[in-house]
C-alpha cells in the first residue's frame, strides 16, 4: 500500500526499550489531558452564548433586531454578522499568537510551566468574561482565554506524548480529545440550564469556564516534567530517574541513550524555526502545516450547526438543542474512546482512511437529502429527518475516532527533540489560523451555499483522504525519538530526508548514567 510502513524501525533500537504502563504515567497524563477541557468547554459554550438573546441585546444589539427580523426563507443568514464572529473567533487569533510564546517557555523552561501558565490565564480570561460589562472588557477576557489556549495546546499534546510508552503513545495522547469532548458536551448542558436564567444566565455560562482552568492549574502544580525536557536542560540525574519511574523499571539504558542523544542534537541548534526549514524536517513541518488545516476542513462545523435543526424536525420541538447536544455529544465521546482502545492497535493510517470514506459518504447523503427535501418552503419529513440524524451520527463518530484526536497525536509525535516545541507550535498556529477563518467566512458560506456547503467539505475530505494515503506513513508504536527513521523508509519521503544525521552532536560517546 502506497505510504505504508511497518517496522520493527529500522536502524533504530525501538525492540530494546523495556518498561510497561504504570499508574504514576496513567495518572499524569490524566491530569495533562484535562488541558483539553478548557479548549472544549469554549467550543461547546461560545456558540449557546452568542445565540442567547440577553447576552446579544447587552453587547450585539444590531444582532439581536436583525435576526428577529428575518422571515423563515433566511434561516441560513440569521446570524451572518461579522462582529459577532470577530467576538468568537478573536480567541483563535490570540491563541495563535501565544503559540509562539508557549513555544520559548516549553523548549527553555519545560512543558509543565506552559500547562500552569495556560490554566492561569484562562481562568483570569474567563473571570473577566463573566463580570463584563462592556464589548471592551468582554474582548480583552476573550484574549486572555486564547492565550490559555494556544499554551496549553501546545504543551499538552507534547506532554502525553513525551511521557507515554511507545506502544501506548497513541491511546495516552487521545485522551486529550478525549477531555476536549466532554469540555464540549458539558459546556451544551450549561448552556441549556444557563439559557432559562434570565437575564444574566450568560454569565454563569462564561463563569463557569474557570472550572476546567482551575483544574488544569491545580493539577499542573503536582505533574512531574518530562524526561525529554529534563535532560535536554541538562538534567541527566533527574531525567533518568524519572524514566524509571514512569517505565517501572531500572532497565531503560537504550531509550536513555536516545534521549541523550536527542537532547545533544536539540542543544547544538540554536534557532528552531529556523532549523525546521531544513531538509531533514521538510516532512513535518509539511504534515504540521496540513493536518491542521485539513483537520478545519473536514465539516465538523456545518453538521454541529444543522444537528437542532433537524431534531427539531424529528418532534423534538423546544428541546431540540438539548437532544442534539446530548446525542452527538455522547456520540463523539464514545466514538474518541474508539480512537483510544484502537488507535495504538490498527494504527493512525486506517483510522484516517476508513474514516475518510465515512464522512465523505455522510456529506454527500445529507447534502443530497436538504437539497431536495428542506429550505424554503419545504418542510423536512419526519422520515428523512430521522435517516439525516443517524447519518449525522455516522458522521460525528467518524471525525471523533480519526481527525479529531488524531489531528493532535500525530504532529506531537513525529518531530525531533531540537524542533519539536517550534513544530508544535506551528501545529496550534495554523489550527487556530484556520479554526479562525471558518469561524469568520462559516456562517456567510452557509448563507450563500446553503445545503451545497456540505458538498464543499466533501471534496476537501476527499482530498485530505488521498494525501493520507500517499504521504501520511504509519507511526504507531515507533519511539519518538526514532521516528526519523520512519521518514527515511518512506517511499516518497526518503528521497528528501538524508540517510545519515550530519549534526556534530551524534559523532560524540552516547553518555549513559546509571542510577545508584
Amino acid at each position: 500500500m502506497a505510504g505504508s510502513a511497518s517496522f520493527s524501525v529500522g536502524g533504530g533500537r525501538a525492540d530494546l526499550y523495556e518498561g510497561r504502563m504504570t499508574l504514576f504515567v496513567v495518572l499524569a497524563c490524566i491530569v495533562a489531558a484535562s488541558g483539553g477541557l478548557i479548549f472544549g468547554y469554549d467550543i461547546g459554550i461560545s456558540g449557546g452564548v452568542t445565540s442567547m438573546d440577553d447576552f446579544l441585546e447587552n453587547f450585539f444589539p444590531t444582532v439581536e433586531h436583525h435576526k428577529n427580523q428575518l422571515t423563515r426563507n433566511q434561516d441560513y443568514c440569521k446570524y451572518n454578522n461579522q462582529a459577532l464572529t470577530t467576538f468568537t473567533s478573536s480567541l483563535y487569533i490570540s491563541a495563535l499568537i501565544a503559540s509562539f510564546g508557549a513555544s520559548f517557555v516549553t523548549r527553555r523552561y519545560g512543558r509543565r510551566p506552559s500547562i500552569l501558565f495556560g490554566g492561569l490565564s484562562f481562568l483570569v480570561g474567563a473571570a473577566l468574561n463573566a463580570a463584563a460589562v462592556n464589548l471592551s472588557m468582554l474582548i480583552l477576557g476573550r484574549i486572555l482565554l486564547g492565550v490559555g489556549v494556544g499554551f496549553g495546546n501546545q504543551a499538552v499534546p507534547l506532554y502525553l506524548s513525551e511521557m507515554a510508552p511507545a506502544k501506548f503513545r497513541g491511546a495516552l495522547n487521545i485522551m486529550f480529545q478525549l477531555a476536549i469532548t466532554i469540555g464540549i458536551v458539558v459546556a451544551n448542558m450549561i448552556n441549556y440550564g444557563t439559557a432559562t436564567v434570565r437575564p444574566w444566565g450568560w454569565r454563569i455560562s462564561l463563569g463557569l469556564a474557570g472550572v476546567p482552568a482551575l483544574l488544569m492549574f491545580v493539577g499542573g502544580l503536582f505533574l512531574p516534567e518530562t524526561p525529554n525536557s529534563l535532560i535536554e536542560r541538562g538534567n541527566l540525574d533527574k531525567g533518568r530517574a524519572l524514566l524509571e519511574k514512569i517505565r517501572g523499571t531500572k532497565t531503560v539504558d537504550a531509550e536513555f541513550e536516545d534521549l541523550v542523544q536527542a537532547s545533544e542534537k536539540a542543544n547544538a541548534v540554536k534557532y528552531p524555526f529556523r532549523n525546521i526549514l531544513e531538509k531533514r524536517n521538510r516532512p513535518q513541518l509539511i504534515l504540521a502545516i496540513l493536518i491542521p488545516f485539513f483537520q478545519q476542513l473536514t465539516g465538523i462545523n456545518a453538521i454541529m450547526f444543522y444537528a437542532p435543526v433537524l431534531f427539531k424536525s424529528i418532534g423534538f420541538g423546544g428541546n431540540a438543542s438539548l437532544y442534539s447536544a446530548v446525542i452527538t455529544g455522547a456520540v463523539n465521546v464514545v466514538a474518541t474512546l474508539v480512537s483510544i482502545f484502537t488507535v495504538d492497535k490498527w494504527g493512525r493510517r486506517i483510522l484516517f482512511l476508513e474514516a475518510g470514506v465515512q464522512m465523505f459518504l455522510s456529506q454527500v447523503v445529507i447534502g443530497i437529502i436538504l437539497g431536495e427535501k428542506f429550505g424554503g418552503a419545504k418542510e423536512l419529513s419526519k422520515g428523512f429527518a430521522v435517516l439525516v440524524v443517524i447519518v449525522i451520527c455516522i458522521y460525528v463518530s467518524s471525525f471523533a475516532w480519526s481527525w479529531g484526536p488524531l489531528g493532535w497525536l500525530v504532529p506531537s509525535e513525529i518531530f525531533p527533540l531540537e524542533t519539536r516545541s517550534a513544530g508544535q507550535s506551528i501545529t496550534v498556529s495554523v489550527n487556530m489560523l484556520f479554526t479562525f477563518v471558518i469561524a469568520q467566512s462559516f456562517l456567510a458560506m452557509l448563507c450563500h451555499f446553503q445545503y451545497g456547503i456540505f458538498l464543499f467539505f466533501a471534496a476537501w475530505v476527499a482530498v485530505m483522504s488521498l494525501f493520507v494515503y500517499f504521504f501520511l506513513p504509519e507511526t504507531k508504536n515507533v519511539p519518538i525519538e526514532e521516528m526519523i527513521n520512519v521518514w527515511r523508509q518512506h517511499w516518497f519521503w526518503k528521497q528528501i530526508v538524508p540517510a545519515v544525521d550530519t549534526y556534530a552532536a551524534v559523532q560524540r560517546p552516547s553518555v549513559v548514567v546509571h542510577s545508584q
